[in-house]
């Protein structure tokens, strides 16, 4: 479910309309969370456990029906978002992009993990689930006959995050708990409305998630992991040496504009190809709801990119 107070600043996000002599154009109002949840939810074809508890499970979104073809089908690692608090949000919230992403003969993995709020959930248990999940890809790709030669990673909100962390695991330090051999390998990174630097949001009062969210994903600092950033903001793994695009509203009241321009100019400063597409009148909900120019952009993507290896 959606907390209320996230639903409050998503609520409260339509734009003001200037008062002028003339008559002005009338502008729509922005989504709202309900907007989007309220809608008949679609289901996936299967999930899979990669852990016993319960938020430890993908879903699996796969075309349908001879207009999709046979496969194997191209797959996008789909990650929510939610400040990081299961409280707040869980996998289901991005059903309806999924869905209409096996609609064009995409497939979709549609992982969770636990949040902070959760037994295990912070530092480093957050952060493994959603490697974990990513990694399933690879070992059930031909179970459900997915194209693993170009995965595409898409992460909204605190998902935004991790997607692109999930990219750069190869970069973890050599100390980290969290370096693995051979994470599953992504090429591309579609972050949405993302929070990809961790220190930016634990010092920006602004952001809708709040600085005390992050103290509680990265843990605090001990003898063995003194800097707590190093292994968890993606930042400090730049340069990433994978594509990068960030879709942002202008009118995202949750997400402070700032934190995509200010990443972008460190991916693009290390080296890495990272472009800002910023989409007008649209908020925070917007980002996933299939309708909107912001999904639009994001699906554009996503079909010429994957579409690649065909």
């Amino acid at each position: 479910m959606i907390r209320l107070a996230f639903l409050a600043l998503a609520a409260t996000s339509a734009p003001v309309i200037a008062q002028t002599p003339a008559p002005a154009p009338v502008k729509s109002p922005l989504l709202t969370w309900p907007d989007l949840t309220r809608r008949p939810k679609p289901t996936p074809d299967a999930t899979i456990d990669y852990g016993t508890d319960q938020m430890q499970k993908v879903d699996v979104w796969l075309p349908t029906g001879t207009a999709h073809g046979k496969g194997p089908f191209p797959v996008v690692v789909m990650v929510h978002g939610g400040c990081w608090t299961t409280s707040i949000a869980d996998r289901s919230l991005m059903n309806w992009i999924a869905d209409d992403l096996r609609n064009s003969s995409v497939a979709v993995w549609n992982i969770d993990y636990r949040g902070v709020d959760r037994a295990g959930g912070g530092y480093p248990g957050t952060f493994a689930d959603a490697a974990n999940a990513a990694d399933q890809l690879t070992v059930n790709a031909k179970k459900f006959n997915l194209d693993t030669r170009h995965v595409v990673a898409l992460g909204h909100s605190a998902g935004g995050h991790l997607a692109l962390w999930l990219a750069g695991r190869s970069k973890l330090p050599a100390t980290s708990p969290l370096r693995t051999a051979n994470p599953l390998r992504i090429r591309h990174v579609i972050s949405l409305g993302g929070l990809p630097d961790l220190e930016a949001t634990a010092a920006s009062p602004e952001n809708g998630c709040g600085v005390e969210v992050v103290a509680q994903l990265v843990g605090s600092p001990t003898p063995q992991h003194p800097d707590v950033y190093a292994d968890t903001s993606v930042p400090r793994l730049l340069p990433l040496r994978v594509r990068q695009d960030l879709i942002n509203g202008r009118e995202d009241r949750i997400i402070p504009f700032v934190m995509a321009t200010d990443y972008v100019a460190k991916a693009r400063a290390a080296g890495d190809t990272a472009t800002l597409h910023t989409i007008p009148a649209t908020g925070h909900v917007e980002l996933i709801a299939p309708e909107t120019a912001a999904w639009a952009e994001a699906k554009r993507l996503i079909l010429a990119d994957l579409r690649k290896t065909k």
